[in-house]
């Protein structure tokens, strides 16, 4: 099986005053298509700069990243949000969803951002919100929602463009637990269709429903899984 997601000794360096920080330290990780990982490790392990980096939110001081075969090295910022745009879509812990749209606009905005007519990206995003189960919601703004029903607007909102990769970074951090077991179901559904899935999650229960668990510590790989 390929891999989705290739990092090959990628370190992440900031520097504050004459202080380096490694917030990635020499970091080689393959993460297989179809595969269901999780992040963990403790608060400032890394956790959350890996997730940017195989993201093309961020770029790497050093090392080498390929994502779908990909060769992010060299790639201008355009080309970064290209790849993206083609293959990759985001779930963040705080749902980061726009306060004045409606779950329907804010679940179509990356079709926005790729130029789809409003009609289409309308009708796509209507049909992805009745897919997590929000069909009697398109109208509702997130002051209007719970925490599950916006998170299943972020989630359907990542699925708009159909990526291959969905990266969740703390997903259900800020949800009960009930709450956060329904939304991990629907990732599981996600991963039985056949998405590479990477799982950031404090929460050990959560990772060990995942079929790898990937330990992070002081930037390095503590543990591949």
């Amino acid at each position: 099986m390929s891999s989705a997601i290739r990092l090959e000794d990628v370190s992440r360096l900031y520097f504050v005053g004459d202080t380096v920080v490694r917030a990635l330290d020499g970091i080689t990780l393959s993460i297989e298509e179809g595969s269901f990982t999780a992040i963990v490790g403790p608060s400032g392990s890394g956790k959350s700069t890996l997730m940017s980096l195989i993201g093309c939110l961020d770029l790497p001081t050093s090392g080498r990243i390929l994502i779908a075969g990909e060769d992010t090295s060299g790639m201008d910022e355009d080309e970064l949000a290209l790849l993206r745009n083609r293959h990759i879509g985001f779930v963040f812990q705080h749902f980061s969803l726009l306060p004045r749209m409606s779950a329907l606009d804010n679940a179509a905005l990356p079709l926005l951002y790729a130029g789809i007519p409003l009609r289409e990206r309308r009708k796509r995003a209507a049909g992805m919100l009745e897919r997590v189960g929000l069909g009697d919601r398109m109208d509702h703004r997130p002051s209007e929602l719970s925490g599950g029903q916006k998170q299943r607007v972020a989630i359907a909102r990542a699925l708009i463009n159909d990526p291959a990769i969905i990266l969740a970074d703390e997903p259900t951090g800020a949800l009960d637990s009930a709450t956060g077991h329904e939304v991990m179901d629907i990732f599981h559904g996600l991963n039985r269709e056949g998405h590479t899935i990477v799982f950031v999650t404090h929460d050990n229960a959560l990772a060990s429903e995942c079929s790898r668990m990937v330990r992070l510590s002081d930037g390095r790989v503590a543990d591949a899984g």
